[in-house]
Protein backbone atom coordinates (compact mmCIF):
# COMPACT_ATOMS: atom_id res chain seq x y z
CA UNK A 1 0.00 0.00 0.00
CA UNK A 2 1.44 3.44 -0.87
CA UNK A 3 2.44 5.63 2.03
CA UNK A 4 0.01 8.32 0.91
CA UNK A 5 -2.93 6.03 1.79
CA UNK A 6 -1.55 5.13 5.22
CA UNK A 7 -2.12 8.47 6.96
CA UNK A 8 0.05 11.45 7.72
CA UNK A 9 3.76 11.13 6.87
CA UNK A 10 6.59 13.04 8.56
CA UNK A 11 9.63 13.62 6.35
CA UNK A 12 12.59 13.21 8.69
CA UNK A 13 16.13 14.09 7.63
CA UNK A 14 19.04 12.95 9.78
CA UNK A 15 22.21 14.97 9.11
CA UNK A 16 25.54 14.04 10.64
CA UNK A 17 27.74 17.03 11.40
CA UNK A 18 30.46 17.87 8.87
CA UNK A 19 34.19 17.16 9.34
CA UNK A 20 35.37 18.50 12.68
CA UNK A 21 38.77 18.97 14.26
CA UNK A 22 40.22 15.91 15.99
CA UNK A 23 39.64 15.47 19.68
CA UNK A 24 42.30 17.38 21.56
CA UNK A 25 41.77 17.97 25.28
CA UNK A 26 44.54 20.58 25.26
CA UNK A 27 42.70 22.71 22.68
CA UNK A 28 39.13 21.79 23.66
CA UNK A 29 38.92 20.57 27.26
CA UNK A 30 35.16 20.58 26.69
CA UNK A 31 34.60 18.40 23.60
CA UNK A 32 31.25 20.10 22.98
CA UNK A 33 33.23 23.16 21.83
CA UNK A 34 35.17 21.32 19.11
CA UNK A 35 34.49 23.09 15.77
CA UNK A 36 34.37 22.10 12.13
CA UNK A 37 37.59 22.31 10.16
CA UNK A 38 37.95 24.86 7.35
CA UNK A 39 37.91 21.94 4.89
CA UNK A 40 34.80 20.53 6.58
CA UNK A 41 33.04 23.89 6.28
CA UNK A 42 33.96 24.30 2.60
CA UNK A 43 32.92 20.77 1.68
CA UNK A 44 29.66 20.93 3.59
CA UNK A 45 28.73 24.27 2.01
CA UNK A 46 28.78 22.50 -1.36
CA UNK A 47 26.94 19.48 0.06
CA UNK A 48 24.25 21.75 1.52
CA UNK A 49 23.71 23.39 -1.87
CA UNK A 50 23.39 19.94 -3.43
CA UNK A 51 21.00 18.88 -0.68
CA UNK A 52 18.86 21.93 -1.45
CA UNK A 53 18.34 20.51 -4.95
CA UNK A 54 16.88 17.35 -3.40
CA UNK A 55 15.01 19.08 -0.59
CA UNK A 56 14.20 22.72 -1.41
CA UNK A 57 12.47 23.41 1.89
CA UNK A 58 11.81 21.96 5.32
CA UNK A 59 9.71 23.15 8.24
CA UNK A 60 12.11 22.84 11.18
CA UNK A 61 15.82 22.29 11.79
CA UNK A 62 16.75 20.96 15.24
CA UNK A 63 20.42 20.70 16.16
CA UNK A 64 22.60 19.39 18.90
CA UNK A 65 24.06 22.44 20.66
CA UNK A 66 27.59 21.05 20.27
CA UNK A 67 29.62 23.49 18.17
CA UNK A 68 30.33 21.13 15.27
CA UNK A 69 26.65 20.19 14.86
CA UNK A 70 25.48 23.77 15.35
CA UNK A 71 27.90 25.04 12.68
CA UNK A 72 26.60 22.34 10.32
CA UNK A 73 23.01 23.44 10.95
CA UNK A 74 23.95 27.09 10.33
CA UNK A 75 25.47 26.10 6.98
CA UNK A 76 22.17 24.43 6.07
CA UNK A 77 20.43 27.72 6.83
CA UNK A 78 22.93 29.74 4.76
CA UNK A 79 23.38 27.45 1.77
CA UNK A 80 20.11 25.48 1.55
CA UNK A 81 17.90 28.36 2.67
CA UNK A 82 16.35 26.24 5.40
CA UNK A 83 15.03 27.70 8.67
CA UNK A 84 17.40 28.87 11.39
CA UNK A 85 18.31 25.95 13.64
CA UNK A 86 16.81 25.47 17.06
CA UNK A 87 18.93 24.02 19.88
CA UNK A 88 17.84 20.53 20.89
CA UNK A 89 19.59 18.99 23.88
CA UNK A 90 17.95 15.62 23.13
CA UNK A 91 20.41 15.33 20.19
CA UNK A 92 23.57 15.58 22.30
CA UNK A 93 25.97 12.62 22.31
CA UNK A 94 25.30 10.18 25.12
CA UNK A 95 21.53 10.74 25.11
CA UNK A 96 19.06 7.99 24.30
CA UNK A 97 17.81 8.16 20.70
CA UNK A 98 14.22 7.61 21.88
CA UNK A 99 14.44 11.11 23.38
CA UNK A 100 14.31 12.55 19.87
CA UNK A 101 10.81 11.14 19.47
CA UNK A 102 9.64 13.40 22.30
CA UNK A 103 10.77 16.61 20.54
CA UNK A 104 9.14 15.89 17.17
CA UNK A 105 5.80 17.69 17.03
CA UNK A 106 2.95 15.92 15.23
CA UNK A 107 1.79 19.00 13.30
CA UNK A 108 5.12 19.44 11.49
CA UNK A 109 5.50 17.90 8.02
CA UNK A 110 9.31 17.92 7.65
CA UNK A 111 12.06 18.00 10.26
CA UNK A 112 15.85 17.98 10.07
CA UNK A 113 17.86 16.62 12.99
CA UNK A 114 21.54 17.59 12.97
CA UNK A 115 23.67 15.54 15.30
CA UNK A 116 26.34 12.95 15.95
CA UNK A 117 27.22 9.30 15.55
CA UNK A 118 26.39 6.74 16.75
CA UNK A 119 23.26 8.56 17.98
CA UNK A 120 21.76 9.22 14.52
CA UNK A 121 22.32 5.66 13.27
CA UNK A 122 20.78 4.27 16.45
CA UNK A 123 17.79 6.60 16.02
CA UNK A 124 17.35 5.51 12.40
CA UNK A 125 17.53 1.85 13.45
CA UNK A 126 14.93 2.45 16.18
CA UNK A 127 12.57 4.14 13.74
CA UNK A 128 13.05 1.48 11.07
CA UNK A 129 13.08 -1.68 13.19
CA UNK A 130 11.97 -0.86 16.75
CA UNK A 131 15.51 -1.62 18.01
CA UNK A 132 18.48 0.74 18.24
CA UNK A 133 21.03 -1.82 17.09
CA UNK A 134 19.15 -3.83 14.43
CA UNK A 135 20.07 -1.83 11.34
CA UNK A 136 23.71 -1.36 10.41
CA UNK A 137 24.01 2.19 9.09
CA UNK A 138 27.24 3.90 8.00
CA UNK A 139 26.56 7.64 8.24
CA UNK A 140 29.64 9.57 7.15
CA UNK A 141 30.34 13.08 8.36
CA UNK A 142 28.10 15.41 6.37
CA UNK A 143 25.83 12.60 5.13
CA UNK A 144 22.02 12.66 5.16
CA UNK A 145 19.35 9.99 5.58
CA UNK A 146 15.71 10.58 4.70
CA UNK A 147 13.09 8.58 6.56
CA UNK A 148 9.34 8.76 6.07
CA UNK A 149 7.59 8.28 9.39
CA UNK A 150 4.04 7.08 8.81
CA UNK A 151 1.56 8.45 11.34
CA UNK A 152 4.35 10.29 13.13
CA UNK A 153 7.70 9.15 14.47
CA UNK A 154 7.47 5.87 16.34
CA UNK A 155 9.66 2.81 16.72
CA UNK A 156 9.31 0.58 13.68
CA UNK A 157 7.08 3.06 11.85
CA UNK A 158 9.58 4.52 9.38
CA UNK A 159 10.57 3.75 5.81
CA UNK A 160 14.05 4.53 4.50
CA UNK A 161 13.57 6.70 1.41
CA UNK A 162 17.19 7.53 0.62
CA UNK A 163 20.67 8.02 1.97
CA UNK A 164 23.20 10.42 0.48
CA UNK A 165 26.91 10.63 1.15
CA UNK A 166 28.55 14.06 1.24
CA UNK A 167 30.29 13.24 -2.06
CA UNK A 168 26.92 12.58 -3.72
CA UNK A 169 25.53 15.85 -2.37
CA UNK A 170 28.58 17.82 -3.57
CA UNK A 171 28.17 16.26 -7.02
CA UNK A 172 24.63 17.69 -7.17
CA UNK A 173 26.11 21.14 -6.57
CA UNK A 174 28.39 20.74 -9.59
CA UNK A 175 25.56 20.34 -12.08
Amino acid sequence: MPLSTCGRVLDLYLVRHAIADSRDPARWPDDSQRPLTDKGIARFRRAARGLHRLVPEVDVVLSSPYTRAWQTAEILEQEAGWPAPERCHALEPGRLPAGALDVLKPEIASVVLVGHEPYLSRLASLLLSEKEYSAQIDLKKGAVIRLDCVNGPRPGGAVLRWSATPRMLRALDER
